[in-house]
């Protein structure tokens, strides 16, 4: 008998209430009133617009102000009466304001409702406001070009005497990394001072040190912006937001205690770092060729390995954009959305409320979805299911945590894939590792050693014994090779380093590959069998890289063992 689980059957008719909600709201907007409509789930709240409105009048009137640029102030009204608009905009007008409405639903204004908690803390705070204006951020950001200046403008910042002095370092710290292009800040505190690194193509560098003081300062107005408690010293994870012209860049924090005080860590998710074309990843023609094939598919099941850091979402969300269109129906559950695409149906799990990987593909596919897209297969149901749906007419990606392609049918059979039913559904496993570029303005030519040169001679050999042409890669092995080290320039930020470009192998569920998965093989086994593929592996497609002269032996080291079989 089937348990009746009355507390998802609650969330599962609210989720549903919400969107036929969201559609009447966007229905009744143009053709009753001729305003626009606004979903503010998926927008940044201006912290300054709220305080041209109480939250006493937004509530009693259903009206939310989420945005203000210059003297422009956009309004979300629920009910928009011609007499509600004039009230409204003879207030904006004594403010010196000139109002755009919108219409919204009840959610989108409680999002913003929410907010003005943060606008009261703020008010008590002596830090001053909580918000963190673009349009400075953009002034800061035309001033830096490279690390130092960073260090230089926090250091400045520090020993000036205008107010709002954190508040200001605060705007230099997040400019400079949006403008460097730098993923994490991290403010970690030592006996004496603070240091302040930033991460820059996933290495740490230091940008500068600070006082006991303006560390305690600082952590005072992160926790404000993020929504933490002030006073807690256990872990806690927060965020904010702020818009840059049309789009949003979502800051995560995290604070964990140390021996001498809390280490600070926030995540930069700009919306334009993982706007990467499948182009111009660095994959080899090869391999591209196949990936094109496989993505465009009706139905199949893509997975893509590697540790943490190494780039998978982007990778899967260059295969969304890639084979996007308007007739198709995409669907992703991650944990958590780190970034918005448009077009698509974004779902986050929620492991308080029980919506996991699980729960969210088994609910994607209740949506009558071309394509899906799950975060992790993480748990043998996930793995059952996703098999399952691959096999029932939907194309669906995810990532597994293997070391390597070949490790990607063990791990399936592990998690208690039927391998029989595996077979018809895995269409390609990829694995991948991210480099650095070596920068183009200063890296110079290098002597290796010996000991390295045998190394590359021998995996070249390899190459030429699968078949593969060396000359496709541009590589003469009757030529002496050429190899690349970084010196470092004011253009790179003194790293020898500018951008990451990803390593790549995969292995194709090719006839040669489906007869040997029932017999539950090895991974060995299945690198021998792959082997007259074609593709290169990441040793190969690594060593190609290195004597292209796009990055350094050093790198490719650091992330793949040149020595394995």
């Amino acid at each position: 008998m089937t348990d009746f689980d009355e507390e998802k059957q609650k969330k599962q008719l609210e989720d549903i209430h919400k969107l036929e909600e969201e559609q009447l709201v966007a229905v009744l907007a143009q053709s009753k009133y001729g305003l626009p409509y606004v979903d503010l789930s998926r927008i940044g709240i201006d912290n300054e617009a709220l305080r041209a409105i109480n939250e006493k009048d937004a509530r009693e009137m259903k009206i939310a102000p989420f945005k203000l640029s210059g003297k422009n102030i956009f309004i979300a009204v629920r009910s928009p009466s011609e007499d509600l608009l004039n009230k409204l905009k003879e207030e904006m007008e004594r403010q010196n304001l000139v109002p755009t409405f919108y219409m919204a639903s009840v959610a989108s204004l409680n999002k913003v409702w929410d907010r003005y908690k943060e606008i009261s803390m703020a008010e008590s705070s002596k830090i001053g406001g909580i918000d963190i204006s673009a349009e400075i951020l953009r002034e800061t950001a035309k001033n830096i070009e490279n690390m130092q200046d960073i260090g230089k403008f926090v250091n400045e910042a520090i020993e000036g005497k205008q107010a709002h002095k954190i508040s200001r370092v605060l705007e230099i710290i997040l400019a400079g990394a949006i403008a460097i292009g730098a993923s994490d800040v991290h403010i970690e505190p030592e006996k004496e001072t603070s240091r302040l690194r930033l991460r820059l193509d996933g290495v740490l560098q230091d940008v500068a040190l600070l006082g006991s003081d303006i560390y305690h300062l600082l952590n005072s107005r992160i926790k404000l912006l993020s929504g933490m408690k002030l006073v807690s010293k256990v872990a806690q994870d927060g965020r904010f937001s702020i818009m840059e012209e049309n789009e949003e860049i979502n800051i995560r924090t995290s604070l964990i205690p140390g021996a001498y005080g809390e280490s600070i860590v926030m995540r930069i998710l700009d919306p334009k770092s993982i706007q990467v074309e499948l182009e111009s990843m660095g994959i080899e023609n090869y391999l591209f060729s196949i990936i094109e094939q496989e993505i465009a598919k009706p139905n199949g099941l893509i997975l893509v390995t590697g540790p943490t850091g190494s780039g998978k979402t982007t990778t899967l969300y260059a295969f969304l954009r890639k084979i996007y269109s308007s007739e198709i129906k995409i669907i992703t559950i991650e944990d958590p959305i780190e970034y918005h695409l448009e077009g698509i149906t974004q779902t986050q799990t929620d492991s308080k409320k029980g919506y996991t990987f699980l729960e969210g593909l088994r609910s994607a596919l209740r949506q009558d979805p071309d394509v899906v897209m799950v975060g992790e297969i993480r748990d043998t149901e996930t793995a059952k299911i996703a098999v399952e749906s691959a096999l029932t007419g939907h194309m669906v990606f995810s990532t597994l945590h293997t070391n390597n392609a070949a490790g990607v049918i063990p791990r399936l059979i592990d998690l208690e894939v039927n391998p029989k039913i595996m077979v018809s559904a895995l269409s390609l496993s990829i694995a991948q590792r991210l480099v650095r570029r070596l920068c183009t303005f200063c890296k110079k030519e290098k002597n290796i050693t010996e000991g390295d040169s045998k190394i590359i001679k021998t995996i070249l050999d390899g190459m030429e014994e699968e078949g593969k042409d060396l000359l496709k890669y541009n590589i003469n092995s009757n030529t002496p090779f050429k190899f690349f080290e970084a010196t470092g320039c004011e253009k790179c930020n003194m790293t020898g380093y500018k951008g990451r470009i990803g390593i790549f192998e995969a292995i194709r569920t090719d006839e040669a590959i489906e007869k040997i998965i029932p017999q539950n093989p090895s991974e060995r086994e299945i690198k021998r069998v792959a082997k007259t593929q074609g593709i290169l592996s990441m040793r190969q497609d690594g060593i190609v890289k290195v004597l292209n002269g796009i990055t350094s032996l050093e790198e490719v080291k650091n992330v793949v063992d040149l020595n394995e079989e």
